[in-house]
Protein backbone atom coordinates (compact mmCIF):
# COMPACT_ATOMS: atom_id res chain seq x y z
CA UNK A 1 0.00 0.00 0.00
CA UNK A 2 0.98 3.52 -0.69
CA UNK A 3 1.20 5.80 2.37
CA UNK A 4 0.99 9.69 3.03
CA UNK A 5 3.62 10.44 5.68
CA UNK A 6 2.19 13.23 8.14
CA UNK A 7 4.79 15.22 10.29
CA UNK A 8 4.30 18.25 12.85
CA UNK A 9 7.06 19.16 14.97
CA UNK A 10 7.45 20.94 18.29
CA UNK A 11 10.95 23.22 18.85
CA UNK A 12 12.42 24.56 21.97
CA UNK A 13 13.78 27.36 21.71
CA UNK A 14 16.01 29.01 24.95
CA UNK A 15 15.20 33.04 24.49
CA UNK A 16 18.32 34.84 25.17
CA UNK A 17 17.89 37.19 28.32
CA UNK A 18 19.79 37.99 31.36
CA UNK A 19 17.86 36.17 33.88
CA UNK A 20 15.43 32.85 34.12
CA UNK A 21 11.49 32.75 33.05
CA UNK A 22 10.30 33.41 36.65
CA UNK A 23 13.64 34.54 38.74
CA UNK A 24 15.98 36.74 38.95
CA UNK A 25 18.51 33.88 38.98
CA UNK A 26 20.94 33.93 36.15
CA UNK A 27 21.68 31.39 33.00
CA UNK A 28 24.83 31.01 31.16
CA UNK A 29 26.30 27.38 29.50
CA UNK A 30 28.49 25.95 30.61
CA UNK A 31 28.63 26.93 34.64
CA UNK A 32 29.79 24.77 37.08
CA UNK A 33 26.72 22.11 37.75
CA UNK A 34 24.11 23.77 40.37
CA UNK A 35 25.41 27.04 40.49
CA UNK A 36 23.20 29.12 38.67
CA UNK A 37 20.33 28.38 41.30
CA UNK A 38 17.93 29.68 43.64
CA UNK A 39 15.27 28.96 46.04
CA UNK A 40 12.61 29.75 43.24
CA UNK A 41 14.48 27.76 40.58
CA UNK A 42 14.49 24.52 43.26
CA UNK A 43 11.13 25.06 44.40
CA UNK A 44 11.58 25.73 47.79
CA UNK A 45 8.22 25.89 50.20
CA UNK A 46 7.19 29.78 50.70
CA UNK A 47 9.26 30.82 47.42
CA UNK A 48 6.78 32.69 44.75
CA UNK A 49 7.51 33.33 41.01
CA UNK A 50 8.22 36.76 39.18
CA UNK A 51 7.49 36.96 35.57
CA UNK A 52 10.46 38.05 33.20
CA UNK A 53 8.73 40.82 30.65
CA UNK A 54 11.97 40.78 28.37
CA UNK A 55 11.28 37.19 27.70
CA UNK A 56 7.63 37.59 27.15
CA UNK A 57 8.58 40.63 24.71
CA UNK A 58 11.21 38.43 22.62
CA UNK A 59 8.28 35.37 22.14
CA UNK A 60 5.86 38.23 21.13
CA UNK A 61 8.60 39.91 18.69
CA UNK A 62 9.18 36.37 17.44
CA UNK A 63 5.75 35.34 16.63
CA UNK A 64 5.26 38.50 14.51
CA UNK A 65 8.14 37.64 12.79
CA UNK A 66 6.17 34.22 12.18
CA UNK A 67 2.77 36.09 11.19
CA UNK A 68 1.41 34.76 14.74
CA UNK A 69 -1.83 36.74 16.22
CA UNK A 70 -0.53 38.06 19.51
CA UNK A 71 -3.20 36.75 22.55
CA UNK A 72 -4.82 39.60 24.23
CA UNK A 73 -4.30 37.74 26.95
CA UNK A 74 -2.26 34.98 28.25
CA UNK A 75 -1.96 32.77 30.73
CA UNK A 76 0.34 30.42 33.14
CA UNK A 77 -1.00 26.40 34.01
CA UNK A 78 1.32 24.12 35.96
CA UNK A 79 2.23 20.81 33.79
CA UNK A 80 2.34 18.51 36.79
CA UNK A 81 4.54 15.05 36.20
CA UNK A 82 6.97 13.92 38.08
CA UNK A 83 10.69 13.61 37.17
CA UNK A 84 14.17 13.92 38.46
CA UNK A 85 15.38 17.14 36.15
CA UNK A 86 12.01 19.05 37.57
CA UNK A 87 12.55 20.06 40.86
CA UNK A 88 9.24 21.71 41.88
CA UNK A 89 7.90 18.56 40.08
CA UNK A 90 5.16 20.93 37.69
CA UNK A 91 6.25 23.00 34.75
CA UNK A 92 4.98 26.48 34.25
CA UNK A 93 3.62 26.22 30.48
CA UNK A 94 0.93 27.88 28.90
CA UNK A 95 -1.72 25.68 28.07
CA UNK A 96 -4.98 26.83 27.49
CA UNK A 97 -4.06 30.49 26.44
CA UNK A 98 -0.67 30.60 25.02
CA UNK A 99 1.00 34.11 23.55
CA UNK A 100 0.98 33.59 20.39
CA UNK A 101 -1.58 32.06 17.73
CA UNK A 102 -1.69 30.48 14.29
CA UNK A 103 1.69 31.69 12.22
CA UNK A 104 3.51 30.73 9.27
CA UNK A 105 6.87 29.99 8.36
CA UNK A 106 7.96 29.74 4.46
CA UNK A 107 10.74 27.12 3.72
CA UNK A 108 12.66 26.65 0.52
CA UNK A 109 12.87 22.96 -0.73
CA UNK A 110 16.45 21.85 -2.17
CA UNK A 111 16.65 22.61 -5.76
CA UNK A 112 18.28 20.37 -8.28
CA UNK A 113 21.50 21.35 -7.44
CA UNK A 114 22.98 23.83 -4.83
CA UNK A 115 23.40 26.44 -7.65
CA UNK A 116 19.38 26.17 -8.63
CA UNK A 117 16.78 27.97 -6.07
CA UNK A 118 14.34 25.42 -5.01
CA UNK A 119 10.57 25.42 -5.00
CA UNK A 120 9.44 27.58 -2.10
CA UNK A 121 6.14 27.10 0.30
CA UNK A 122 4.54 28.50 3.64
CA UNK A 123 3.81 25.99 6.40
CA UNK A 124 1.51 26.58 8.76
CA UNK A 125 1.74 26.70 12.61
CA UNK A 126 -0.43 26.06 15.43
CA UNK A 127 0.83 27.89 17.86
CA UNK A 128 4.07 29.74 20.05
CA UNK A 129 4.18 29.44 23.96
CA UNK A 130 6.17 30.32 26.52
CA UNK A 131 7.33 27.71 29.17
CA UNK A 132 9.96 27.12 31.71
CA UNK A 133 13.10 24.58 30.61
CA UNK A 134 13.91 21.99 33.44
CA UNK A 135 16.98 20.66 34.07
CA UNK A 136 19.86 18.46 32.37
CA UNK A 137 20.19 14.58 33.58
CA UNK A 138 23.48 13.26 32.56
CA UNK A 139 23.41 9.72 32.24
CA UNK A 140 26.32 7.05 32.33
CA UNK A 141 27.05 3.74 32.55
CA UNK A 142 27.56 3.78 36.52
CA UNK A 143 24.70 6.55 37.53
CA UNK A 144 23.10 9.83 36.79
CA UNK A 145 24.00 13.25 37.71
CA UNK A 146 21.43 16.16 37.85
CA UNK A 147 21.93 19.81 36.90
CA UNK A 148 19.62 21.86 37.48
CA UNK A 149 21.75 25.52 36.18
CA UNK A 150 19.23 25.12 33.35
CA UNK A 151 15.78 24.77 35.48
CA UNK A 152 14.01 27.72 34.91
CA UNK A 153 15.40 28.88 31.81
CA UNK A 154 12.61 30.65 29.13
CA UNK A 155 11.08 28.67 26.26
CA UNK A 156 9.11 29.40 23.52
CA UNK A 157 7.99 26.26 22.13
CA UNK A 158 6.73 26.46 18.36
CA UNK A 159 4.14 23.93 17.33
CA UNK A 160 3.42 23.43 14.04
CA UNK A 161 0.25 22.51 11.93
CA UNK A 162 0.70 18.38 10.82
CA UNK A 163 2.19 20.17 7.87
CA UNK A 164 5.02 18.57 6.74
CA UNK A 165 5.57 15.32 4.43
CA UNK A 166 9.08 14.47 4.37
CA UNK A 167 12.91 14.33 6.24
CA UNK A 168 13.55 17.25 3.60
CA UNK A 169 10.51 19.29 4.30
CA UNK A 170 11.25 19.15 7.97
CA UNK A 171 15.23 20.15 7.34
CA UNK A 172 14.13 22.61 5.14
CA UNK A 173 11.72 24.25 7.68
CA UNK A 174 13.84 23.71 10.95
CA UNK A 175 16.92 25.81 8.58
CA UNK A 176 13.96 28.64 7.64
CA UNK A 177 12.69 28.99 11.43
CA UNK A 178 16.98 29.02 12.51
CA UNK A 179 17.24 31.47 9.94
CA UNK A 180 14.37 33.60 11.05
CA UNK A 181 15.13 33.31 14.68
CA UNK A 182 18.28 34.62 14.47
CA UNK A 183 17.11 37.76 12.49
CA UNK A 184 14.52 38.10 15.48
CA UNK A 185 17.94 38.36 17.52
CA UNK A 186 15.90 36.15 20.46
CA UNK A 187 18.14 32.99 20.45
CA UNK A 188 21.52 31.72 19.39
CA UNK A 189 19.89 28.63 18.43
CA UNK A 190 23.08 26.62 19.17
CA UNK A 191 22.05 23.07 19.41
CA UNK A 192 24.81 21.66 20.76
CA UNK A 193 24.46 23.76 23.73
CA UNK A 194 20.82 22.93 23.74
CA UNK A 195 19.48 26.06 22.71
CA UNK A 196 17.34 24.95 19.72
CA UNK A 197 15.40 21.47 20.72
CA UNK A 198 12.96 19.49 18.08
CA UNK A 199 10.28 16.68 18.29
CA UNK A 200 9.15 14.84 15.76
CA UNK A 201 5.39 13.70 15.66
CA UNK A 202 5.87 11.32 12.92
CA UNK A 203 2.58 9.14 11.40
CA UNK A 204 1.25 7.44 7.82
CA UNK A 205 -2.03 7.37 6.25
CA UNK A 206 -3.31 5.27 3.46
CA UNK A 207 -2.08 7.56 0.31
CA UNK A 208 -5.86 9.98 -0.34
CA UNK A 209 -7.13 9.27 2.94
CA UNK A 210 -8.76 12.79 4.88
CA UNK A 211 -8.04 10.46 8.62
CA UNK A 212 -4.68 11.09 10.22
CA UNK A 213 -2.94 7.98 11.22
CA UNK A 214 -1.38 7.04 14.70
CA UNK A 215 1.28 8.80 15.47
CA UNK A 216 4.53 8.75 17.36
CA UNK A 217 6.79 11.22 18.93
CA UNK A 218 10.84 11.09 18.66
CA UNK A 219 12.97 12.54 21.39
CA UNK A 220 16.53 13.50 21.79
CA UNK A 221 16.92 15.05 18.29
CA UNK A 222 19.77 17.70 18.90
CA UNK A 223 21.04 18.23 15.66
CA UNK A 224 19.21 19.02 12.23
CA UNK A 225 20.94 15.40 10.84
CA UNK A 226 19.31 13.53 13.55
CA UNK A 227 15.82 14.97 12.64
CA UNK A 228 16.79 13.88 9.40
CA UNK A 229 17.71 10.64 10.51
CA UNK A 230 15.15 9.76 13.18
CA UNK A 231 12.22 10.67 10.23
CA UNK A 232 13.39 8.45 7.90
CA UNK A 233 13.72 5.42 10.31
CA UNK A 234 10.45 6.15 12.03
CA UNK A 235 8.85 6.23 8.18
CA UNK A 236 10.74 2.97 7.30
CA UNK A 237 9.64 1.33 11.03
CA UNK A 238 5.98 2.65 10.52
CA UNK A 239 5.78 1.20 7.04
CA UNK A 240 7.15 -2.47 7.63
CA UNK A 241 4.66 -2.49 10.44
CA UNK A 242 1.57 -1.65 8.18
CA UNK A 243 2.72 -3.69 5.96
CA UNK A 244 2.32 -6.33 7.94
CA UNK A 245 -1.02 -5.89 8.66
CA UNK A 246 0.46 -4.57 12.35
CA UNK A 247 -0.80 -1.40 14.28
CA UNK A 248 1.26 1.38 15.48
CA UNK A 249 1.08 2.90 19.06
CA UNK A 250 1.22 6.24 19.96
CA UNK A 251 4.21 6.13 21.97
CA UNK A 252 7.30 8.71 22.51
CA UNK A 253 10.47 7.02 21.10
CA UNK A 254 14.09 8.00 21.74
CA UNK A 255 16.42 8.43 18.92
CA UNK A 256 19.66 6.64 19.38
CA UNK A 257 22.17 8.96 16.79
CA UNK A 258 24.98 5.96 17.48
CA UNK A 259 22.92 2.75 16.75
CA UNK A 260 20.88 4.93 13.74
CA UNK A 261 17.54 3.50 15.54
CA UNK A 262 14.44 4.16 17.93
CA UNK A 263 13.74 2.64 20.84
CA UNK A 264 10.15 2.87 23.21
CA UNK A 265 10.71 5.33 25.64
CA UNK A 266 7.01 5.90 27.62
CA UNK A 267 3.27 5.35 26.00
CA UNK A 268 2.53 9.09 24.61
CA UNK A 269 0.90 11.18 27.16
CA UNK A 270 -2.59 13.18 26.66
CA UNK A 271 -3.65 16.32 28.42
CA UNK A 272 -5.32 14.93 31.01
CA UNK A 273 -2.16 13.23 32.41
CA UNK A 274 -0.73 16.35 33.24
CA UNK A 275 -2.94 17.25 34.82
CA UNK A 276 -3.21 20.95 34.01
CA UNK A 277 -4.34 23.85 36.12
CA UNK A 278 -3.87 27.55 36.29
CA UNK A 279 -0.97 28.88 38.31
CA UNK A 280 -1.86 30.43 41.32
CA UNK A 281 0.85 32.82 41.63
CA UNK A 282 0.90 34.15 38.51
CA UNK A 283 -1.83 36.43 37.16
CA UNK A 284 -2.73 36.55 33.77
CA UNK A 285 -0.61 38.66 31.53
CA UNK A 286 -2.65 41.47 29.29
CA UNK A 287 -0.62 41.96 26.47
CA UNK A 288 -0.80 46.30 25.59
CA UNK A 289 -1.40 46.92 21.87
CA UNK A 290 0.41 49.89 21.70
CA UNK A 291 3.15 47.49 22.39
CA UNK A 292 2.47 44.95 20.11
CA UNK A 293 2.28 47.75 17.64
CA UNK A 294 6.15 49.32 18.13
CA UNK A 295 7.35 45.59 18.29
CA UNK A 296 5.66 45.19 14.76
CA UNK A 297 6.80 47.88 13.08
CA UNK A 298 10.50 47.38 14.35
CA UNK A 299 10.51 43.85 12.60
CA UNK A 300 13.75 43.15 10.47
CA UNK A 301 13.18 42.26 6.99
CA UNK A 302 12.48 38.39 6.46
CA UNK A 303 15.66 36.32 4.71
CA UNK A 304 13.60 35.46 1.96
CA UNK A 305 11.70 39.06 1.70
CA UNK A 306 15.57 40.41 1.65
CA UNK A 307 16.90 37.54 -0.44
CA UNK A 308 14.13 38.50 -3.87
CA UNK A 309 14.97 41.80 -2.76
CA UNK A 310 18.45 40.92 -3.38
CA UNK A 311 18.16 39.16 -6.50
CA UNK A 312 15.11 41.81 -8.41
CA UNK A 313 16.53 45.04 -7.66
CA UNK A 314 20.47 44.47 -7.15
CA UNK A 315 20.98 41.65 -9.93
CA UNK A 316 22.81 39.37 -7.12
CA UNK A 317 22.12 35.39 -8.24
CA UNK A 318 20.83 33.50 -6.01
CA UNK A 319 24.51 31.22 -5.20
CA UNK A 320 25.25 34.75 -3.80
CA UNK A 321 21.90 36.19 -2.13
CA UNK A 322 21.93 32.14 -0.93
CA UNK A 323 25.04 32.58 1.51
CA UNK A 324 23.86 36.16 2.58
CA UNK A 325 20.69 36.23 3.04
CA UNK A 326 20.75 33.42 5.87
CA UNK A 327 23.09 35.75 8.36
CA UNK A 328 22.00 39.19 9.17
CA UNK A 329 25.08 40.53 10.01
CA UNK A 330 26.47 39.34 6.67
CA UNK A 331 23.68 41.35 5.06
CA UNK A 332 24.51 44.29 7.09
CA UNK A 333 28.11 43.90 6.56
CA UNK A 334 27.13 43.87 2.72
CA UNK A 335 24.87 46.71 2.52
CA UNK A 336 27.29 48.99 4.58
CA UNK A 337 30.03 48.36 1.70
CA UNK A 338 27.23 48.70 -0.44
CA UNK A 339 26.56 52.13 0.38
CA UNK A 340 30.07 53.36 -0.14
CA UNK A 341 30.57 51.98 -3.14
CA UNK A 342 27.72 50.77 -5.45
CA UNK A 343 28.95 47.39 -6.86
CA UNK A 344 26.92 44.46 -5.81
CA UNK A 345 27.54 41.84 -7.07
CA UNK A 346 31.63 42.30 -6.74
CA UNK A 347 30.94 43.36 -2.70
CA UNK A 348 28.50 39.90 -2.91
CA UNK A 349 31.29 38.20 -4.53
CA UNK A 350 34.30 38.98 -1.97
CA UNK A 351 32.17 38.54 0.74
CA UNK A 352 30.50 35.22 -0.25
CA UNK A 353 33.35 33.72 -1.35
CA UNK A 354 37.09 35.30 -0.08
CA UNK A 355 35.89 36.60 3.27
CA UNK A 356 34.09 33.47 4.27
CA UNK A 357 37.08 31.61 2.75
CA UNK A 358 39.65 33.15 5.46
CA UNK A 359 37.20 33.41 8.11
CA UNK A 360 36.93 29.52 7.78
CA UNK A 361 40.52 28.96 7.94
CA UNK A 362 41.17 31.09 10.67
CA UNK A 363 39.15 28.90 12.66
CA UNK A 364 40.91 26.99 15.18
CA UNK A 365 41.52 23.42 14.06
CA UNK A 366 38.59 21.77 15.22
CA UNK A 367 36.25 24.32 15.79
CA UNK A 368 33.69 25.65 13.36
CA UNK A 369 34.40 29.32 11.09
CA UNK A 370 34.32 32.56 12.57
CA UNK A 371 31.66 34.73 12.21
CA UNK A 372 31.62 37.97 10.55
CA UNK A 373 31.59 39.21 14.19
CA UNK A 374 35.32 38.08 14.42
CA UNK A 375 36.20 39.72 11.12
CA UNK A 376 39.46 41.66 10.89
CA UNK A 377 38.13 43.88 7.81
CA UNK A 378 35.43 46.24 7.66
CA UNK A 379 32.67 47.02 4.90
CA UNK A 380 34.65 49.71 4.12
CA UNK A 381 37.81 47.29 3.11
CA UNK A 382 35.60 45.55 0.39
CA UNK A 383 34.07 48.75 -1.00
CA UNK A 384 37.77 50.02 -1.52
CA UNK A 385 38.76 46.89 -3.39
CA UNK A 386 36.41 47.01 -5.78
CA UNK A 387 36.83 50.62 -6.03
CA UNK A 388 39.90 50.40 -6.97
CA UNK A 389 39.29 47.11 -9.82
CA UNK A 390 36.21 49.03 -11.18
CA UNK A 391 38.47 52.08 -11.59
CA UNK A 392 41.48 49.85 -13.26
CA UNK A 393 44.45 50.54 -10.62
CA UNK A 394 44.62 47.04 -10.36
CA UNK A 395 43.41 43.89 -11.84
CA UNK A 396 40.96 41.19 -10.95
CA UNK A 397 43.82 38.55 -10.40
CA UNK A 398 46.06 41.50 -8.68
CA UNK A 399 43.18 41.88 -6.42
CA UNK A 400 43.12 38.20 -4.95
CA UNK A 401 46.33 38.74 -3.50
CA UNK A 402 45.26 41.94 -2.18
CA UNK A 403 42.67 40.66 -0.58
CA UNK A 404 44.97 38.45 1.60
CA UNK A 405 47.34 40.62 2.66
CA UNK A 406 44.48 43.16 3.23
CA UNK A 407 43.03 40.16 5.30
CA UNK A 408 46.36 39.51 7.43
CA UNK A 409 47.43 42.95 8.14
CA UNK A 410 44.31 45.03 7.94
CA UNK A 411 45.71 47.87 6.04
CA UNK A 412 42.83 49.65 3.55
CA UNK A 413 43.55 48.09 0.28
CA UNK A 414 44.63 51.34 -2.05
CA UNK A 415 47.86 51.53 0.86
CA UNK A 416 48.77 47.58 0.16
CA UNK A 417 48.50 48.55 -3.74
CA UNK A 418 50.92 51.78 -3.11
CA UNK A 419 53.19 50.47 -0.89
CA UNK A 420 54.12 47.02 -2.85
CA UNK A 421 53.50 48.70 -6.64
CA UNK A 422 50.60 46.72 -7.58
CA UNK A 423 49.10 49.09 -9.93
CA UNK A 424 47.79 47.71 -13.29
CA UNK A 425 50.09 48.51 -16.17
CA UNK A 426 49.42 50.21 -19.30
CA UNK A 427 52.88 50.25 -21.08
CA UNK A 428 51.64 49.20 -24.09
CA UNK A 429 55.60 48.61 -25.64
CA UNK A 430 56.21 46.26 -22.95
CA UNK A 431 52.54 44.31 -23.51
CA UNK A 432 53.28 44.35 -26.75
CA UNK A 433 56.74 42.61 -26.75
CA UNK A 434 55.21 39.80 -24.41
CA UNK A 435 52.58 39.43 -26.63
CA UNK A 436 54.76 38.73 -29.56
CA UNK A 437 56.78 36.10 -27.63
CA UNK A 438 53.47 34.76 -26.75
CA UNK A 439 52.04 34.40 -30.13
CA UNK A 440 55.47 32.75 -31.43
CA UNK A 441 55.22 30.19 -28.86
CA UNK A 442 51.81 28.94 -29.24
CA UNK A 443 51.21 28.56 -32.70
CA UNK A 444 48.30 26.46 -31.84
CA UNK A 445 46.47 29.14 -30.29
CA UNK A 446 46.99 31.55 -32.69
CA UNK A 447 45.73 28.89 -35.24
CA UNK A 448 42.60 28.12 -33.40
CA UNK A 449 41.73 31.72 -32.77
CA UNK A 450 41.83 32.47 -36.57
CA UNK A 451 39.62 29.92 -37.13
CA UNK A 452 36.97 31.18 -34.89
CA UNK A 453 37.29 29.67 -31.76
CA UNK A 454 37.83 33.24 -29.62
CA UNK A 455 38.51 31.30 -25.92
CA UNK A 456 42.07 29.88 -27.76
CA UNK A 457 43.29 33.72 -26.73
CA UNK A 458 43.34 33.10 -23.25
CA UNK A 459 46.14 30.61 -24.01
CA UNK A 460 48.26 33.48 -24.76
CA UNK A 461 47.48 35.67 -22.49
CA UNK A 462 48.23 33.55 -19.70
CA UNK A 463 51.93 33.65 -20.37
CA UNK A 464 51.94 37.74 -20.60
CA UNK A 465 49.62 37.63 -17.30
CA UNK A 466 52.51 35.89 -15.62
CA UNK A 467 55.53 37.58 -16.94
CA UNK A 468 53.46 40.85 -15.67
CA UNK A 469 52.24 39.47 -12.76
CA UNK A 470 48.85 39.62 -13.07
CA UNK A 471 49.76 43.79 -13.94
CA UNK A 472 48.41 43.74 -17.69
CA UNK A 473 45.59 45.75 -17.96
CA UNK A 474 43.78 42.77 -19.21
CA UNK A 475 42.07 45.24 -22.10
CA UNK A 476 45.17 46.73 -23.35
CA UNK A 477 46.20 42.48 -23.37
CA UNK A 478 42.98 42.15 -25.57
CA UNK A 479 43.42 44.49 -27.92
CA UNK A 480 47.53 43.92 -28.44
CA UNK A 481 46.67 40.24 -29.45
CA UNK A 482 44.33 40.43 -31.84
CA UNK A 483 45.70 43.17 -33.43
CA UNK A 484 48.95 41.49 -33.87
CA UNK A 485 47.30 38.18 -35.00
CA UNK A 486 44.79 40.42 -37.51
CA UNK A 487 48.14 42.08 -38.80
CA UNK A 488 49.59 38.19 -39.65
CA UNK A 489 46.28 37.09 -41.61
Amino acid sequence: MEYDVVIGLEIHVQLKTRTKMFTAAPYAYGADPNTLIDPVVLGLPGTLPVLNHAAVEACAKLGLLLACEIAEVCKWDRKNYFYPDSPKNYQLTQNEQPLCLGGQVEIELPGTSRNIQGEHRLVKLNRIHLEEDPGKLTHTAFDTTIDFNRAGVPLAEIVTEPDLHSSEEAVAFLNALIHLIHYAGVSDCDMEKGQLRCDANVSLKPAGSKTLGTRTEMKNLNSISNVRAAIEYEIARQTELLDAGESITQETRRWSAENGTSSSLRSKEEAHDYRYFPDPDLMPVRMDRARVAELQAALPERPYDKQRRYQETLDLPFTLTSVLCPDPKLCTFFEEALELHPAPKVIANYIANDLLRELSASAAHGESALSISDCPLTPAHIAELAKLIENGVITKQIAKEVFTTMYQSGNMPAVIVEKEGLQQSDNSDEIEALCREAIAGNAKAVAQFKEGNAKALNALKGPVMKATKGQANPATLDQILRSLIQSEA
